[in-house]
């Protein structure tokens, strides 16, 4: 299990911007990382096209993201860890002030 934690770089609202991309992509038959399940206020889940496994996505507080990647196997997780970091990457690396990862159990709330 691994947990990324995103920071914005100033008063950015990150977990907006992270839902409307995926939406526009998954309208526009492009990207690899869907919206999966019922809608929950703060929170999502998205799966990859190509890796089992999912990344449950949490608002935090002060425009944080926290993202808790479950992998099938270890080489599911790190592929999944990798598909959302370069999605980040990608999209919002302006709007982003730091990304951490912390591997292992952790107390996320789902």
């Amino acid at each position: 299990m691994t947990t990324i934690t995103v920071a914005p770089a100033v008063d950015e609202e990150l977990y907006q911007l992270l839902l409307e991309k995926e939406r526009e992509l998954r309208q526009l038959g492009r990207g690899t990382l869907h919206r999966k399940g019922p809608r929950k206020a703060g929170q999502e889940k998205w799966v990859h096209t190509s890796f089992k496994g999912s990344i449950k996505l949490q608002r935090g507080l002060g425009g944080h993201i926290v993202a808790l990647v479950q992998g099938a196997s270890e080489r599911d997780e790190w592929q999944l860890v990798a598909s959302f970091i370069g999605f980040l990457q990608r999209h919002f690396r302006l709007a982003i002030g730091s990304v951490t990862l912390t591997f292992g159990p952790t107390e996320f709330q789902t």
